[in-house]
């Protein structure tokens, strides 16, 4: 069967490249992403493939059911982009101001491909599988991203998967060795929770000429920067990944006036539930402590909204191992030697079932695609897509065979 299932994804290089391309022009961020709805449902009208719309505000759940009855394998891509305007020089770029940075286009596309491989088996398929495209992985500038309002709306109800697999494109795993369409995998912890923290430094303002009738707010966070970076350097262990960066400060309307407030917002990196914990923890008692030292006040807010850390099920992800090195190759497949510190909300899907998730290099040199993800000149090699449907119609179906 995966002698076939990557003719046809080989046979469908094309298409997947225009329908990446089609999405390419059209980049929408957050989950208002209606013209991107509107497109990927008019392709899965084209494949005859039944779905749901308007899932979490503009997520797709499609279902390719079988001919005989069996569990359920869901595969995820995102479709999201950027706000960043793009400096490619491609014929077909965006223009609208936004830009599909980061290859949620790619993704969509190879998602599609991967439907139309699993459809031209359904006669021998045992069980479903679902299709779950999803905007907002990027994050929402208000309440969660998308993975958790297409799951708090049903995504994964009627029928509940058994397992889940999804992947990512461009170049994160630059570090390591890997050719274009090589394929990666990792068993446990394979992106940090993305985590959002703000701290409102309350004080008295005063003339900047008379200080000492202030109880001065960028003072008290400027205390506040300092210590909490010794969370990570004194408080933690050293092998183990945390990241607090404080990348936002506010504060002040004049050069001689000393404001009321400072205000600071950042970011928590984690690989573990334990750690980010730990982290919200400190960084709480650390800003309170601080200011009420220096006879001020702190409003701290922890927003758990983002997706906790990525852990791969290593049974499931041995599976995917196994697929991808009798459909591609032991030498096309290789293991991670680190995680990132990314985030990626595919982690929400993953807390409801075991699953995996897996890397596809893109980036290639001698095409100009090794340019980092979030870049305005970001591209990737489309000589690769036909590698990720094979990989997820590949591990869709030998799953459920497996496991009928």
């Amino acid at each position: 069967m995966l002698n076939e299932v990557k003719k046809e994804a080989q046979a469908l290089q094309e298409t997947i490249v225009g329908w990446r391309r089609d999405l390419h022009k059209i980049p929408e961020t957050g989950v208002d992403t209606p013209q991107s709805e509107a497109y990927l449902c008019g392709e899965l009208d084209k494949l005859g493939i039944p779905y749901k719309k308007g899932v979490g505000k503009h997520g797709i759940v499609g279902l390719i059911e079988g001919k005989k009855p069996g569990k359920v394998f869901a595969l995820r891509a995102d479709f999201d982009g950027l706000p960043i305007k793009e400096d490619t020089g491609l014929p077909f770029a965006s223009t609208n101001g936004c830009m599909h940075a980061c290859g949620h286009d790619a993704h969509a596309a190879m998602l599609l491909g991967a439907a139309k491989i699993v459809k031209e088996h359904v006669n021998d398929l045992e069980g479903s599988v679902k299709l779950i495209f999803q905007p907002g992985e990027e994050g929402c500038p208000d309440g969660p991203g998308g993975a958790k309002r297409m799951l708090d709306d049903g995504a994964f109800e009627n029928p509940k998967p058994d397992s889940v697999a999804g992947l990512h494109t461009g170049v994160i795993w630059a570090q390591q060795e890997m050719k274009p369409g090589d394929v990666a995998v990792h068993y446990s912890g394979m992106f940090a929770c993305m985590d959002r923290f703000s701290i409102t430094v309350k004080g008295k303002g005063a003339h900047g000429a008379q200080p000492n009738n202030s109880i001065d707010p960028i003072s008290i966070a400027s205390q506040i920067i300092c210590e909490i970076q010794t969370i990570v350097s004194r408080e933690i262990d050293p092998l183990v990944p945390g990241i607090i960066s404080i990348c936002q400060v506010h504060a002040g309307t004049a050069f001689n006036i000393i404001p009321n407030e400072c205000f600071l917002e950042g970011t928590v990196r984690a690989l573990s539930n334990e750690m980010r914990k730990y982290l919200a923890q400190r960084i709480g008692e650390i800003s309170k402590s601080v200011a009420e030292g220096m006879k001020g006040s702190v409003v701290f807010n922890y927003n758990w909204d983002g997706p906790a850390p990525l852990v791969n099920n290593p049974e499931v992800t041995q599976e995917f191992r196994d697929m991808a090195e009798e459909l591609f190759g032991k030498e096309k497949v290789k293991e991670l030697t680190r995680p990132t510190m990314g985030g990626e909300d595919m982690a929400f899907f993953l807390e409801q079932v075991p699953g995996t998730y897996f890397f596809l290099n893109s980036g290639n040199p001698d095409k100009k695609t090794d340019i980092p993800n979030h870049n305005p000149k970001f591209d990737v090699d489309e000589d690769v897509l036909w590698v990720g449907s094979a990989a997820l119609a590949g591990m869709a179906l030998t799953w459920l065979q497996k496991h009928k």
